[in-house]
């Protein structure tokens, strides 16, 4: 799981170093036993994997920004390739983007639904 949440941030424009593997594989950890918490399971269902990666990815960026640590990336818009046009998203700080893109990734509860047991 460690080598897909890594691969997850990098496609999302963070660089993942030997300093964050301790608090990857401790984000790993929790949202593991919440999903099987959640859905009274002893293990991560296979339809759940993906899930889990964004709320991995999701949970470690949230640590990063609270702690002061999360450089913003300016979010692009608009990609024009012939004679290269980059137009970036406006009316947003990069805070807020950064901000908004971290709810996104820790809101995907709902597909747990699926996938969860009632215990008598």
């Amino acid at each position: 799981m460690l080598e897909d949440v890594m691969k997850r941030l990098e496609a999302l424009g963070f660089t993942v170093t030997s300093v964050d593997e301790w608090v990857l594989r401790f984000c790993i950890d929790k949202v593991e036993s919440h999903i099987k918490n959640n859905c009274n399971l002893t293990a991560v269902p296979k339809g759940l994997r993906e899930v889990a990666v964004d709320l991995i990815c999701g949970e470690f960026l949230f640590g990063k920004m609270n702690a002061g640590a999360l450089d913003y990336v300016r979010a692009v818009k608009r990609i024009k390739e012939g004679d290269t046009d980059v137009e970036y998203a406006e009316g947003y700080s990069d805070a807020e983007l950064m901000g908004k893109l971290i709810n996104d990734l820790r809101s995907r509860q709902i597909d747990f639904a699926a996938y969860r047991k009632i215990i008598w």
